[in-house]
């Protein structure tokens, strides 16, 4: 059994309360993001540098005030550029607004699948991170381009599971599997494409170090019971993967031990 001390997710050096990371768009009100953050507890929420400041019912409370009242550490990103030139402009100014050397890398190649840009995202990457920030970029399984990643400075990848918003869960286990297995010391967190709680248990079996969850909870028609419910699957995913799995198998095995001949055997033979 794996040791389960202060098992707690650390990126670039610290720990963080929770193993979930929160998107915070498309909620269908302020309300109902912060109920969802309140149930959920994230370690972390991601905020989008272009979201317009929206207010709540009342008009009087906006956005990042709202946020400001759980005292949750803010992960801004770099949603929809499709430069590199864009995504450290956007950079340099989410860290001048939230005060925060975090940056979520987002470099979109295409529009259609919003699949990252490959070559750029280690460019961007590499830049970000001589510029000071703490970078968890946004990629696929591409084993290769995580490593190039790595070179390039970033401590952590992001790895989808299916395209954005899609919510089709892992639609490549075997690519997202070697990922895993190959890069043993790196921390992973799964991020786009998982649609129900069971899609993060999974992941969290196989030893990704988290989710980060944003439309399979902000468009669930109850998003604080949805966010919920995925904080508990992250917590048994985790609890079964520190547990030591059993090894599959391809044939059955009793699970119930015999010895010699079962009992009725001996009666009969001793009645006769």
């Amino acid at each position: 059994m794996k040791d389960n001390m202060e098992d707690t997710l650390v990126l670039y050096g610290e720990r963080f309360a929770s193993r979930v990371l929160l998107g915070t768009a498309r909620y269908p009100s302020l309300a109902t993001l912060g109920e969802s953050i309140e149930v959920c507890g994230p370690g972390m929420v991601t905020v989008a540098l272009r979201r317009q400041m929206a207010a709540d019912a009342d008009g009087t409370v906006g956005f990042f005030e709202m946020l400001k009242q759980y005292a949750v550490p803010l992960l801004p990103n770099t949603a929809g550029c499709h430069s590199v030139q864009e995504v450290l402009t956007t950079a340099e100014m989410a860290r001048e607004v939230f005060e925060t050397d975090w940056i979520k890398l987002e470099l979109i190649g295409d529009d259609y699948t919003l699949q990252p840009d490959p070559i750029g995202l280690v460019d961007a990457a590499s830049q970000l991170v001589r510029a000071g920030f703490k970078v968890l970029p946004y990629c696929t399984e591409d084993l290769v381009v995580g490593r190039r990643l790595l070179d390039a400075g970033c401590q952590a990848l992001m790895p989808w599971g299916a395209p954005i918003g899609t919510g089709k869960g892992i639609v490549n286990p075997y690519g997202l599997r070697v990922l895993r297995d190959r890069l043993p010391d790196v921390p992973l967190i799964v991020d786009a494409g998982l649609g129900v709680p069971s899609h993060a248990c999974q992941v969290m079996e196989w030893g990704f170090d988290g989710v980060l969850l944003n439309t399979a909870v902000s468009q669930a028609a109850s998003p604080a019971r949805m966010a919920h419910a995925f904080a508990q699957a992250v917590e048994a995913g985790r609890a079964a993967y520190l547990a030591g799995p059993m090894a599959e198998r391809e044939s059955a095995q009793a699970s119930t031990p015999t010895v010699g001949m079962p009992f009725w055997h001996h009666e009969a033979g001793h009645l006769a």
